[in-house]
């Protein structure tokens, strides 16, 4: 099947009051177990606030992305789904629970990696 990159900006949670946030974890778990439960989650992780590093392919290590770029990663989820509109479906029980847009972007398919997942797992 198909995986789907489900993702927000960083600071997109940034309008919820502090004493919300506990309701908002709640609701958002909530979709995790429900994602499990249905098989599709894959993995998903809201990432530390502006701790990036770019490593350039000689091994230059630089600080970055900085808070002025547009659009920097705040957390994300993937899901391994029939169809772009399951992707969204799921995209849109998220952003309830997480109370910010979602955006859906579809995996390009590595079949040599899967294969070596399946080898590293047992199933062959």
């Amino acid at each position: 099947m198909p995986r789907y990159l489900i993702s927000f900006n960083d600071g997109a949670m940034d309008h919820i009051p502090a004493e919300e946030m506990a309701d908002v974890g709640k609701a958002s778990h909530a979709v995790v177990e429900e994602a499990v439960n249905a098989g599709v989650w894959v993995f998903g992780a809201g990432l530390e606030r502006q701790r990036a590093t770019v490593v350039a392919t000689d091994g230059t290590v630089t600080d970055g992305p900085y808070p002025e770029t547009r659009e920097v990663v705040g957390g994300f989820v993937v899901v391994d789904v029939t169809t772009r509109e399951e992707a969204q479906a799921w995209a849109a029980k998220i952003a309830v629970g997480c109370r910010c847009a979602q955006k859906v972007r579809e995996l390009m398919p590595d079949p040599e990696t899967d294969a070596l997942l399946r080898q590293a797992a047992g199933r062959g």
